[in-house]
């Protein structure tokens, strides 16, 4: 093999292991991250819309008699004995200390936990 044909190897090898066409997105993805806002917890707004749309389903003054257990969480006064108690905080860590909750459903998501932690630990004032 004379030099000219080593060159042109060469080159041609250069040339193809040179060109490197991937997109960025295809290769480093953006994973995006949810945010959880913590600021501004009240009981009137966040705790009162975590309660109705995952507890009063079942904890609700028309049925928590049938499927609660007898246990409302629809106001201020019926949550604060849960709160004192720990739980409320108990049962939806599913930490084997309270009956876990929501009931035959999946653990609430990690940023309604932390909400409802913050408010409890903030004093579970009636805001």
């Amino acid at each position: 093999m004379d030099i000219r044909n080593k060159i042109i190897i060469f080159i041609g090898i250069f040339l193809f292991s040179a060109c490197y066409y991937d997109k960025k997105d295809l290769v480093y993805p953006q994973v995006l991250v949810a945010t959880c806002d913590t600021t501004n917890i009240t009981y009137a707004v966040t705790v009162t819309n975590i309660l109705n749309t995952s507890c009063n389903n079942c904890h609700g003054a028309a049925s928590a008699n049938l499927i609660g257990g007898g246990i409302l969480l629809n106001t201020y006064a019926s949550v604060k004995p849960y709160v004192t108690n720990g739980k409320l905080i108990n049962s939806i860590l599913q930490n084997g200390q309270a009956s876990p909750m929501p009931k035959n459903m999946a653990k609430l998501d990690q940023c309604t936990i932390n909400k409802l932690i913050l408010w409890v630990n903030k004093g579970a004032l009636n805001n």
